[in-house]
């Protein structure tokens, strides 16, 4: 697969002297280092939904392609009307309908039966609804009133033919398909899936549903950030758990590279004596530890490991605890992934709602709650902030954002929600 583009050696160095670092601060570093490594390749348009366009759609012919009938009536020329505006018309045999033109034109004084969608005949400018007329004797009469081209859809109203209908980097939706069909565009150019593996590292983890002792853990992060992966729309590349081992790390990454375009670690990325994450990457690769003023989510490793054809394959090192794992994916690696992926940054800009909660915070970091909307549509949060609680995670609809500053929240003051369907969720 043709990867295009790599990413620069210092893409993830933060200013000299920087140790805490805010989180805007971060995400503009972020932003500034990443860039597009996925390939192009031609699709079907109608098998590219969640597809990222890598190239604009243009119309390759308008919508309608020609001016058509907006109602069941009766089509003729507005200047066939008498002086007070009142129609007295001749009624032509025959009809227009979708997909069966009348095929000449209507003269003057006439009138012709025109069905929805009906191509508009030749001396036909304005449509009559059926409602609204009698037959008598072969004449069609009506009320003063008809307005000059009434109920008729003009050609290209919708979409000119040859104008730009969506934009490089937007992910197709269902409608986006209905557009891009309708304006006959047959083939698109999206990029390719952005594949993005995953992979736990810790001895005291252990498969779901396998027996364990006490002091084992069930790997709660990787399931939850391969579905992730797939909920953002990217191509999720399971590379499994590895131990405490630097050796057996080292094998996973070098596996990794091999076939993916980024990876998520989860564990080992802080500086403990079994936190071996960050001693491999700086010595086979490159390194940079930050320090997220985040609550929760603190330490977040980012890498560079070497790939093939001389990449550098971006690793995004998360912590362990799945609750700050998902939210530092959340915040941090899915803008980030988007980038890489071709889709441009992304960032929630979630609305202000009223609380339905008490907090006092401390200054220095931002901090996220799990929060879900009540009967109301007001914001509440859950019973605990502990970053082990994982059931809040299912619990929650969104997150609470609170800001670096010191402050408190009283039941009715807005505070800003992101639902997890604006994370893609």
């Amino acid at each position: 697969m043709d990867r295009r583009k790599t990413l620069a050696d210092d893409c993830f160095a933060l200013p000299p002297g920087v140790d805490w670092t805010p989180v805007d601060v971060a995400l503009a570093r972020l932003r500034e280092g990443m860039a597009p490594v996925a390939g192009i390749e031609p699709a079907p348009a109608a098998a590219a939904l969640g597809r990222l366009l890598a190239a604009p759609v243009f119309a390759a012919r308008a919508n309608p392609p020609g001016a058509n009938a907006a109602v069941d009536g009766y089509g003729l020329a507005h200047a066939s009307l008498g002086v007070d505006g009142a129609g007295d018309l001749q009624l032509l045999a025959g009809r227009a309908a979708a997909g069966a033109p009348f095929g000449r034109a209507v003269p003057a004084g006439a009138a012709l039966r025109i069905l929805t969608g009906a191509l508009v005949p030749e001396g036909v400018d304005s449509i009559v609804m059926q409602e609204d007329v009698t037959l008598t004797g072969g004449r069609l009469r009506f009320k003063p009133g008809l307005k000059p081209g009434a109920n008729l859809r003009r050609a290209g109203e919708d979409v000119a033919m040859g104008a730009e209908v969506l934009p490089a980097g937007r992910r197709l939706r269902a409608p986006d398909l209905a557009l891009i069909a309708a304006v006959g565009v047959a083939e698109v150019l999206v990029f390719e899936r952005l594949r993005v593996g995953v992979l736990s590292s810790g001895d005291e983890l252990c498969a779901p549903g396998t027996a364990s002792a006490p002091h084992q853990t069930h790997d709660a992060n990787r399931p939850m950030l391969l579905a992730m992966m797939q909920a953002f729309g990217h191509e999720p590349v399971d590379l499994g758990h590895v131990g405490d081992d630097p050796a057996a790390l080292k094998s996973a990454l070098d596996a990794g590279a091999a076939r993916c375009d980024a990876i998520l670690t989860s564990g080992g990325a802080s500086a403990g004596d079994e936190d071996h994450l960050s001693a491999v990457i700086s010595a086979h690769g490159r390194l940079q530890t930050w320090r997220v003023a985040m609550k929760p989510g603190r330490p977040l490793a980012l890498g560079l490991w070497p790939a093939a054809q001389g990449r550098n394959l971006p690793i995004f090192g998360l912590p362990g605890n799945p609750v700050a794992a998902c939210i530092c994916t959340l915040v941090m690696a899915r803008p980030a992934l988007s980038v890489l992926a071709g889709g441009g940054w992304q960032q929630p800009a979630g609305l202000m709602l009223p609380a339905a909660f008490s907090k006092s915070k401390k200054a220095g970091r931002r901090e996220y709650l799990r929060a879900r909307l009540n009967a109301d549509g007001a914001v509440e949060t859950y019973h605990s902030e502990g970053s082990g609680r994982i059931a809040g995670l299912a619990w929650a609809d969104g997150l609470v954002e609170l800001p670096d500053a010191a402050g408190t929240v009283a039941p009715g003051d807005r505070v800003r929600y992101f639902s997890f369907a604006e994370f893609g969720l």
